[in-house]
């Protein structure tokens, strides 16, 4: 086995061990406004469940030379944004809203998602997705980098209302096959749900 200490990579090099390996990563595609008013849409596989009691999810945002992106920076101002979860019939849309954009200009024109209001926060969701999160700022953490420049935004964020498409739940289960989830592997490979098994726990 080959050991490799990460203080002699460069931030390239983590970043491809890491996306690497850990593997697949459930992608977040995430609305924020921005205070002015302008949609942001963008595609986050750093994510995952923190808490169910309450329900608190993570979406980290990696900044760009310490600047944060258009998404850390609405939902800090604002205190609010919205999880998708990315599945078979919307992984392309999602993929276009990567694209780097100002500010001032919105990734929906890039998609054929279309927006819907949300019940408990003022930024909009997207209506093709057959789950999304209405989430409430709960806490943002820089990390990572410097003080001056720190690497990533911690976005902790409480599930204030759930949305799920009314076919694929069931006595209080979604479901899997239903929801088509997606999931990021490295570069840009992505996979679907495969075989299935399942485990005890002791």
């Amino acid at each position: 086995m080959i050991s490799v200490n990460p203080e002699g990579l460069s931030e390239r090099e983590n970043y491809k061990f890491l996306t690497g390996s850990i593997i697949p990563r459930p992608v977040a595609l995430v609305t924020t406004q921005s205070e002015t008013g302008v949609f942001n849409i963008a595609p986050f596989s750093f994510f995952n469940i923190v808490s169910s009691n309450p329900p608190m999810i993570s979406v980290s945002v990696q900044r760009k030379k310490g600047v944060s992106k258009d998404t850390a920076r609405n939902a800090i101002e604002t205190g609010e944004f919205v999880v998708h979860i990315t599945d078979e019939d919307n992984v392309v849309d999602a993929n276009q809203t990567a694209a780097e954009l100002p500010a001032e200009e919105s990734e929906l024109r890039l998609t054929n998602f279309t927006t819907t209001a949300s019940d408990k926060v003022a930024v909009p969701g997207l209506r093709e997705a057959k789950v999304r999160l209405e989430c409430k700022l709960e806490r943002a953490i820089p990390l990572a980098g410097s003080s001056e420049k720190p690497g990533c935004d911690l976005l902790i964020g409480k599930v204030v209302c759930y949305h799920i498409k009314q076919d694929i739940y069931h006595n209080g289960r979604i479901d899997q096959n239903g929801l088509k989830p997606v999931a990021r592997l490295a570069g840009h490979t992505y996979t679907k749900l495969g075989e299935l098994f399942d485990l005890e726990r002791p």
